[in-house]
């Protein structure tokens, strides 16, 4: 239940060019606020999805400037439009490089620093494109037949990387059985049927290696996973192509992977990194230690690391491409490990753990010379920029302070981070080689010119097992202390995503506070930046220790003299939805109102119904039947539909069609059991939606309910 990239929401809801005479036609963007907006002077969802949402960014080879995307909407179209910016990181003003005809993504900077490769689909369907910084020349370089989802030119400027749909296997009935093309059937005989939000209909996405030419572009493609294999890399759900990685003399390619299929696949996180060596046509399984096609009988990880069993991922080569940064999760069927910054000995074929004694995840892998990595780590509930010694493995922590740094790039001594805080959107920012940061970019400021947020007060609460468990607290805009306000407790989803410093178009908590309520925000048992202990925690303990975290955490804030507990709601998506509904039956009436998205209401439906096996397996203990396995039989016992016989207060639920991860049935069968217990109760359902709400219209609709819920049933309750 990891939340998705903004890549995906990028893939799935961004507009295609409209074309008018074969030309496309601009999207027209009003962003300004309205008289109304300005008088009002506080964030409500119309003003929050009339900001620029800054995305992927890269520095130039030289580091002088940056490129970047911002994405804008048109509300009444119901769709936005991205294109590519780009600024100088001494400073002033950003320059619109494209227009608005189409989605220009995943900017890339040319190795002479003049010009920009990008994804665009402008002339009808996604393919790489090329536009110079000098004088904003676009030039189509691929036109292949289909969409191009992601890309990478080596940096010999001589190859290409790109990902495409394959048709693997026949799953349509309409494929299967050639004369019946009006039926409409999906034939499986194994899992997994469906992911996140698809179904499986046979296609797979596989990596190409081609030959590049800036002028003439790609020729001789070769599908290097294979035209047989009936698995996705990069991995699904996300596609994230920061799991493929060219090495700098532009001979092999870093790529992850995970060839299985079925039932096995779906009990499974092991991927692993592998290496095509473009010369031999072969790839090298780094983890395992063998070629495909050429696996040895015995159990090869015994003699290369003998714990590389989950998830491997994220290969990053150094600059003299002698080894390779991978980020691991040492246990299997585990999706939130420990995940491990090692360095593979290209020559030795051996593995090093460089954060074995750092207690916290590595992202973002970033090579300073041969010898140090820069990387971002979740630490107390907030995402800094460290660095750790290849050789000692000594980690330094360079950033400090309430924000979060979700990504960076960097080009000499010069740093370029997108920086996010719960009062802020992404933003650019540069960080000098002593952590000291400054804002570069202010693609919002307009907004924030007009609006005033809450302030966020950052707490440390006292746990029923003596442990303190940081709470972010955020108050209405022009909080008077003297007045007693509707306070909400936010429960988190992942479970296991840390409640940081995030600004979320989806699950806003100034858009809260904005509309006059306290929230409660807690890092409760489960979330990482607090120790792997911390965060193992919940793992088969659902009901357990993080359900007592959230009450004191509420409990704690209920004590304030501004805080009407006499007002309290409890809302929460995914992971938190499940919170919400057990919650709604163990609440020894705290709450007056529960607000659930997409949460999980019976655990034995959910492990028939869901698709990530993996994920139940572990956070559950195991099966329904398995009556040995006392872990798994305590977690269907606490299933809050156990508990629906206690639920006393009014509850909306929402939920979309095609979310396949907690599928809508959850949803429905906690509604129907709420409609027939008598409680006052709504369900929402999104017709075109998954796990998350994603398009514009739906959002504000989404919003509308979720407000008006709340101003009835906490804000304003019925005496």
């Amino acid at each position: 239940m990891k939340k998705l990239i903004l890549f995906m929401a990028l893939i799935a809801f961004a507009a295609t060019s409209c074309q008018n005479e074969g030309k496309p036609t601009p999207l027209e963007i009003d962003n300004a606020l309205t008289a109304a907006e300005i008088e009002a002077g506080i964030l409500s969802p119309e003003v929050m999805w009339k900001m620029g949402r800054v995305g992927s960014s890269s520095l130039s080879p030289d580091g002088s400037e940056v490129a970047y995307t911002v994405t804008y909407y048109n509300m009444a179209e119901n769709r936005g439009v991205t294109s590519i910016y780009l600024q100088a990181v001494e400073g002033g003003e950003p320059r619109q490089l494209t227009d608005n005809a189409g989605n220009d993504v995943s900017p890339q900077w040319a190795a002479d620093g003049k010009s920009l490769y990008f994804l665009s689909n402008r002339s009808g369907s996604m393919q790489i494109w090329n536009v110079t910084t000098a004088d904003a020349m676009l030039r189509q370089v691929s036109n292949v037949e289909g969409d191009i989802e992601a890309f990478g030119i080596a940096p010999t400027a001589d190859k290409v990387y790109y990902i495409q749909p394959v048709h693997v296997k026949d799953i349509l009935s309409k494929d299967v059985y050639k004369d019946m093309d009006k039926s409409k059937a999906r034939i499986y005989d194994d899992l997994m049927a469906r992911h996140w939000s698809y179904w499986d209909e046979g296609d797979y996405r596989h990596i190409f290696v081609a030959d590049f030419d800036a002028a003439k572009g790609i020729s001789n493609p070769i599908d290097i996973i294979g035209s047989e294999a009936a698995w996705d890399t990069p991995l699904a759900p996300y596609f994230d192509a920061a799991e493929i990685a060219w090495n700098n003399a532009g001979t092999a390619l870093a790529y992850t992977c995970k060839p299985l299929t079925g039932t096995e696949y779906a009990v499974s996180t092991d991927s692993d990194v592998y290496v095509y060596d473009l010369a031999s046509g072969k790839s090298f399984n780094i983890c395992k230690g063998y070629f495909v096609g050429e696996e040895p009988a015995e159990d090869p990880r015994l003699r290369i690391m003998p714990t590389m069993a989950g998830y491997d991922k994220y290969p990053v080569w150094s600059p003299d491409d002698s080894q390779i940064a991978i980020r691991s999760m040492r246990r299997p069927g585990n999706e939130s490990d420990k995940d491990r910054l090692l360095v593979y000995n290209c020559a030795e074929k051996s593995f090093k753990d460089v954060t074995e004694r750092f207690d916290y995840n590595a992202s973002n892998v970033v090579w300073e010379g041969n010898e140090s990595i820069y990387f971002i780590a979740p630490i107390e509930a907030t995402h800094q920029v460290c660095r750790v010694a290849v050789a000692t493995g000594e980690v330094e922590v360079l950033t400090e302070g309430d924000h979060d740094i979700n990504a960076f790039t960097k080009a000499g001594e010069k740093i370029v981070a997108e920086i996010t805080t719960i009062s802020s959107a992404t933003e650019l920012y540069n960080i000098d080689v002593e952590g000291n940061i400054a804002q570069l970019s202010n693609v919002n400021k307009p907004i924030y010119d007009n609006i005033t947020m809450g302030r966020v007060e950052k707490r440390w609460v006292k746990t029923t097992d003596n442990k303190q468990m940081l709470v972010w607290v955020i108050l209405p805009p022009n909080f008077d202390p003297a007045q007693k306000y509707p306070t909400l407790l936010y429960c988190q989803g992942g479970p296991q995503s840390v409640v940081s410093q995030f600004w979320s178009y989806r699950w806003n908590f100034q858009l809260m506070a904005a509309q006059g309520y306290v929230v409660v925000a807690p890092n409760r048992r489960g979330l990482p930046s607090f120790g792997q202990e911390w965060l193992d925690q919940i793992s088969g303990d659902y009901s357990g220790q993080n359900i007592r975290d959230y009450l004191s955490a509420i409990d704690d804030v209920a004590r304030e003299p501004w805080c009407d507990n006499e007002r309290m709601g409890c809302v929460g998506a995914s992971y938190g939805g499940y919170s919400t509904f057990f919650l709604a039956g163990n609440h020894e009436k705290r709450f007056k109102a529960f607000i659930a998205h997409c949460g999980i209401y019976n655990f034995e439906s959910m492990y028939g119904e869901t698709e990530e096996l993996w994920f139940v397996n572990n956070d559950y203990g195991g099966s329904y039947w398995d009556k040995s396995n006392a872990t798994a039989v305590r977690s269907y016992a606490n299933s809050p539909h156990k508990f629906i016989d206690r639920w006393d207060s009014p509850i909306l639920i929402f939920t979309g069609e095609y979310d396949f991860r907690i599928p809508y049935t959850q949803s429905l069968q906690a509604f129907t059991a709420a409609r027939v217990r008598g409680l006052d109760s709504r369900l929402v359902v999104f017709e075109n939606e998954g796990h998350q709400v994603f398009q514009p219209q739906n959002s504000l609709t989404w919003n509308r309910e979720f407000f008006s819920w709340l101003d009835k049933y906490v804000k304003n309750p019925a005496e």
